[in-house]
């Protein structure tokens, strides 16, 4: 559709807008938030000789210092529950620029119908704009020392919580990469990076391109599928000899998959990463309750990683008023509970997996509130450090105990 836009009409000049999405400043340019698929429509609209600018997080269009006269706009989505953001900056631009404006995205691809009538946009792009999949983005609109890499779309799994499939229907998967690279720190958005058929074969251009000193770092956005790391062990030591760091696996089962979910782990392991390098992503709020939740949490604790804070959200979620601060709890009409879940166990275990998180980087055997927030010495903090948490629990009060399943509330004030 954006192909066919730009060929009928008279277009000269295209402005590329990202929301402003509540992310901390900190993290405007994190690879996480990266607006990759804007980066790649200014590829091709300036191979088609069109004057490209790109705005983030709406500064410019809120106090109205933009001097850019655009015939054609594009809105980028993220989450669904973001929509507001995706509905703010579409008007504004109608009611600034009187020109098409083109939504594409997540939310745009999860829910046209929703989007196209809620943000009053001409047109809904959804899924992969393929005329731009081969250009490399356009990295001199933004400051970033890393390149984004596609090396798969779409997923062969059809994991029910997830939309991959719905927006990348199709998994398709390239050959080589190395004609791609452009920096040396490089991040991988494949939503399965090891189901990719010449996954060896992507390896081992990385390890060459590592020893020409023409990349020295990679990471996978997505968490690895230990399924295909237990049939092919040895993906584990190419990973490590490519540069890749920060290793995730998924663990969306039962606390039964214990001794798959240590195998895989063990396979990282034995490739040369160490256990405090290792996430392992949970998904809660969702079908497994809290209790079993927590002995999973547990059990990542015994192998000694870390664990990726995943909240679920429903698809059609459009709103998610979720507050980490609030202390007299929150509702289903502030945002998505599930029914086996309570307000008080979701805001519970995301305390548990923090203090877990900070346990596991410090090499603590106690996470201690007072300790983070210095309201006890450093020096004391640093002398039980290592100790045992009964030893620690004696001379610090709130000193709670990562390898012990938490019940209620109670045994974690922060």
């Amino acid at each position: 559709m954006i192909k066919e836009l730009v060929k009928k009409s008279k277009i000269k000049k295209a402005l590329l807008v990202e929301p402003n999405f509540p992310i901390a400043n900190k993290s405007r340019n994190h690879k996480d938030f990266l607006p990759i698929g804007l980066l790649k429509i200014s590829s091709y609209l300036k191979s088609k000789d069109i004057e490209v600018k790109l705005l983030r997080f709406d500064e410019d269009l809120i106090s109205g210092t933009i001097d850019f006269k655009p015939d054609i706009v594009f809105v980028t989505s993220l989450f669904t529950y973001w929509s507001s953001y995706v509905t703010e900056t579409v008007k504004l631009c109608k009611k600034k620029f009187g020109v098409d404006v083109i939504v594409g995205g997540i939310y745009a691809s999860l829910m046209p119908e929703d989007c196209k009538k809620n943000t009053g946009c001409d047109y809904v792009h959804c899924g992969v704009f393929e005329e731009a999949e081969k250009l490399i983005p356009d990295y001199d609109l933004v400051d970033v020392d890393y390149q984004i890499i596609h090396s798969t779309r779409g997923c062969i799994r059809r994991c029910g919580p997830c939309g991959v499939y719905e927006i990348e229907p199709k998994f398709t998967y390239k050959k080589s990469i190395k004609e791609e690279i452009i920096k040396k720190k490089i991040i991988f958005y494949d939503n399965n990076f090891l189901a990719n058929k010449y996954v060896e074969n992507i390896l081992n251009e990385l390890i060459e391109l590592k020893k020409e000193k023409k990349i020295n770092y990679c990471e996978s956005q997505s968490g690895f599928d230990g399924r295909i790391l237990n049939k092919k062990p040895f993906l584990g030591k190419l990973l490590k000899k490519s540069g890749f760091k920060n290793p995730k696996i998924a663990w969306d089962g039962s606390f039964d998959e214990k001794d798959n979910i240590r195998k895989q782990v063990n396979i990282l392991i034995e490739s040369g990463f160490k256990p405090s390098e290792i996430s392992i992503f949970v998904l809660y709020n969702f079908e497994i309750p809290y209790v079993e939740m927590e002995r999973k949490r547990v059990e990542a604790w015994k192998l000694g990683v870390q664990i990726s804070d995943c909240r679920y959200r429903p698809l059609s979620a459009d709103f998610d008023n979720y507050s980490p601060h609030k202390r007299t709890g929150q509702s289903k009409e502030d945002y998505f509970i599930h029914p086996k879940w309570t307000d008080e166990e979701i805001r519970l275990f995301r305390r548990n997996i923090r203090s877990h998180n900070i346990c596991i980087r410090l090499g603590s055997k106690y996470y201690s509130p007072s300790a983070e927030r210095k309201r006890i010495s450093i020096d004391l903090a640093r002398k039980y450090r290592m100790s045992d948490y009964k030893t620690a629990k004696k001379h610090i009060q709130d000193a709670w105990n990562p390898a012990e399943f938490h019940e209620n509330s109670k045994s974690h004030l922060i």
